[in-house]
C-alpha cells in the first residue's frame, strides 16, 4: 500500500507520519507542504519520503490513500479534491466545522464510491480498549453513568482555532468514544467556557448527554485545568472502573518514537497507570490492555485491500458533528436539545 499525507505540522508530523512509516506492507509516498521548515523537518524525520507542492501531484506519484491533516479551515476543501481525484481519504479530526459541511463530504464520497474515513485514533487508547473488555465481560452489572474527561493545564493553547476549539477539536474524541460503547443519543445539554473576553474559540466544555439506551454520558474538557478529573469513571450497578491520566501513545509520539523503533514498548502502559474497579470494600488494580493506534492503519490497510469495513465509517463522524453542532447551539441557548432520529436530523430545543 502507498500512502500519502497533507500537512506536516503538529498532527502529521507526530500522530500520523510514525504510523505511516511503521506499517507493515506499506510505503510513505510523500508529504503535501510548502513550508521549507516542514520540508527540512520531513527530510530529517524521514529521509526517503518525498516533499510534494500539491495534493495533484501526490497522487500523481501514484498512491492508494491520502491522509488529510491541515489545519479545520480548510481541511473539508481537501478532503473533497481527494473525493473527486478518487483516491481514498483519511481526514483528521474533527471532520468538518458543522454537520452540513460534513454530510456533504459523506454524500460525495458515497457518490464517487471513494473510501472516506476519519482519524479517530483514541478509539485504540489503553483506557478505552480495557473498558470495552470491561463491559463486554459484564463486569460493572449495568452502566448507569460514563464520565470521560481530558484536561491538563496549557495556557498557551487558549483560543487557538486550529481545531474549531476545544469543545470541536477534543470533544470529538470524547463524543465518538461515548457512541461508541453505548449507542445513539437523544438529548444534549452543554456548557462551554471562554477564558478571555471576545475569545472567539472555546478553551473548555461540558457536555450531557442522553443515550437512547438510557446511559447518560458526562463528558468535559479544558485546557487550563490545574487539577484534572479522571479520564473515566464509569459507574454500574455491579461496581465502578476508574482510570486516571492520558494514554501514553501521546506522549511517545511527541518524543519521537513510534511503533517500529518501540516494538512492544508502544502504547504498554507502566502498571501504576492501570485503573482500578471499586465495589463497596473491594477495590481491586485492572490490566490495562495495550494500546494501538497503529491498529487504525492495520485496518485501513485490509479494508482498501477488500478484506474487511474501513476503521471508522464516515457516518460515524457525521454523527459526532451533529451531536457537537448540538452541543454548541444548546450552549449558546442555555437549553437542552433534542435530537430527532436518535442522532440525526432535526435539532430542536426543549
Amino acid at each position: 500500500m502507498r500512502i500519502g499525507l497533507v500537512g506536516y505540522g503538529k498532527g502529521g508530523r507526530f500522530f500520523h507520519a510514525p504510523l505511516i512509516s511503521s506499517l507493515p506492507g506499506a510505503t510513505f509516498v510523500g508529504v503535501v507542504t510548502r513550508s521549507a521548515e516542514r520540508r527540512q523537518q520531513l527530510a530529517s524525520d524521514h529521509p526517503d519520503t518525498q516533499a510534494f507542492d500539491t495534493l495533484e501531484q501526490l497522487v500523481a506519484a501514484g498512491v492508494d490513500a491520502v491522509v488529510v491533516s491541515t489545519p479545520l479551515d480548510g481541511r473539508p476543501a481537501i478532503v473533497m479534491q481527494a473525493i473527486e481525484l478518487g483516491v481514498a481519504v483519511v481526514s483528521d479530526k474533527p471532520f468538518a466545522p458543522d454537520a452540513a459541511q460534513a454530510e456533504a463530504l459523506v454524500l460525495a464520497a458515497e457518490r464517487r464510491n471513494v473510501p472516506l474515513s476519519v482519524y479517530q485514533n483514541r478509539r485504540w487508547d489503553s483506557d478505552f480498549l480495557t473498558l470495552r473488555k470491561l463491559l463486554a465481560s459484564g463486569a460493572l452489572g449495568q452502566v448507569i453513568r460514563f464520565e470521560s474527561s481530558v484536561e491538563r493545564y496549557s495556557p498557551t493553547s487558549v483560543g487557538k482555532g486550529s481545531g474549531g476549539g476545544f469543545l470541536r477539536d477534543l470533544g470529538s474524541h470524547l463524543v465518538d468514544q461515548a457512541l461508541q460503547l453505548f449507542g445513539p443519543v437523544v438529548r444534549v445539554y452543554a456548557e462551554l467556557d471562554y477564558r478571555q473576553p471576545g475569545q472567539e474559540f472555546d478553551n473548555g466544555f461540558f457536555m450531557s448527554l442522553t443515550h437512547a439506551n438510557g446511559v447518560i454520558s458526562h463528558l468535559s474538557g479544558n485546557c487550563v485545568q490545574n487539577a484534572p478529573r479522571p479520564r473515566f469513571r464509569v459507574n454500574g450497578t455491579q461496581g465502578c472502573y476508574t482510570v486516571e491520566g492520558l494514554d501514553g501513545q501521546e506522549a511517545q509520539a511527541l518524543a519521537g518514537l513510534s511503533p517500529a523503533t518501540e516494538g512492544e514498548r508502544w502504547g504498554a502502559e507502566e502498571h501504576r497507570r492501570w485503573g482500578w474497579f471499586e465495589h463497596g470494600t473491594e477495590r481491586e488494580r485492572v490490566t490495562s490492555e495495550r494500546g494501538c493506534w497503529l491498529a487504525f492503519y492495520q485496518q485501513l490497510q485490509s479494508a482498501l485491500q477488500g478484506a474487511g469495513p474501513l476503521p471508522v465509517e464516515a457516518r460515524d463522524a457525521l454523527a459526532t458533528t451533529r451531536i457537537l453542532d448540538a452541543a454548541r447551539q444548546s450552549a449558546e441557548q442555555g437549553e437542552v436539545m433534542c435530537l430527532s432520529a436518535s442522532v440525526g436530523h432535526g435539532i430542536k430545543n426543549e
